[in-house]
């Protein structure tokens, strides 16, 4: 019995960590600030703030052509100017309104780094399966913990015998 923990332990853990290194790998990523997009925290110049949030989502509904789903409206500095950012749905489609001009434009597509800490961080490349994606990986990481537990203490107790 002890053999078959063993083995179901030993595949749990190269199974698991794939996930546990991409999930790993984008955090430590994410920890520079100049790598992701958005990393970087800077202080709203409000000085510079002649549009305001209602006005933001008229000008990107009527850019859009239609009512946008929006979801969240955040005001940020981006390259140096007061920016909103619109966003839909999960955040991945967003316009930007210029918070001086009111000028819009689509948010410039995203760059390596940042696609990856995405994908790899919130598991964005699953879609719809996101969710029971990441409940089948905590299962089997349970899985996982408790066959070495139940192996250590299977080894504790042998070892306490002898």
């Amino acid at each position: 019995m002890r053999f078959f923990i063993y083995r179901i332990h030993t595949w749990l853990g190269l199974i698991m960590a794939l996930p546990v290194l991409a999930w790993a790998s984008s955090g430590l990523l994410y920890a520079w600030p100049e790598a992701v997009e958005g990393g970087k925290v800077e202080r709203i110049d409000s000085s510079r703030v002649r549009v305001g949030a209602e006005d933001a989502l008229k000008r990107a509904n009527e850019f859009a052509g239609r009512e946008l789903p929006a979801t969240a409206l955040t005001l940020l500095m981006r390259e140096g100017r007061p920016v909103y950012q619109v966003v839909g749905g999960m955040g991945a489609d967003s316009l930007l309104v210029d918070a001086e001009t009111g000028a819009v434009i689509k948010t410039p597509p995203p760059g390596a780094a940042t696609r990856y800490f995405r994908q790899a961080h919130f598991y964005f490349f699953a879609g719809r399966w996101q969710v029971p994606l990441l409940v089948l990986f905590s299962a089997l990481a349970c899985l996982s913990a408790l066959s070495g537990l139940y192996l250590n203490l299977s080894w504790w107790r042998r070892k306490r015998r002898n």
